[in-house]
């Protein structure tokens, strides 16, 4: 299993590859495709995010010391993010999550060539996955 660190360096390197932010937005979108639909059961008022403008829904679960999430949004760059945020954190420790310093998103320039409340939307994304992780190490 690969860390955090070396999952966020392979979608930097990823995004390196394109100067134009049209192109990164293509990336983005077609890293959407990568997240498997989200089951009907987890589509619930309770997995919703707050503070997203998009309706995006989270589903954390705890296995064999290691966190698993699974995502969905309607909208598709949206979707795209959080499908980024998943493969870096999903099947790692609530410990490494909790700790983890996600820079691939200022790395990729993402913070800056998104709109305010998308950025807001992705911090909360980011918020919450770390809740997540403090409440299943608190568990323990």
């Amino acid at each position: 299993m690969k860390s955090i660190d070396e999952l966020q360096d392979e979608l930097i390197e990823e995004f390196s590859g394109f100067d134009d932010w049209m192109d990164k937005y293509s990336l983005i979108m077609d890293m959407a495709d990568t997240l498997p639909p989200l089951p009907e059961q987890y589509r619930t008022d309770d997995n919703l995010i707050e503070g997203c403008q998009s309706r995006v829904w989270l589903q954390a679960d705890y296995n064999d010391g290691v966190i698993t999430f699974q995502a969905d949004s309607d909208a598709l760059i949206v979707k795209g993010i959080v499908a980024m945020l998943v493969n870096v954190l999903s099947g790692h420790t609530p410990e490494e999550i909790a700790d983890s310093d996600l820079y691939f998103i200022e790395k990729i320039g993402l913070r800056e060539n998104l709109s305010p409340t998308r950025s807001n939307g992705l911090l909360s994304m980011v918020k919450q996955m770390k809740l997540y992780a403090v409440a299943y190490t608190a568990k323990k």
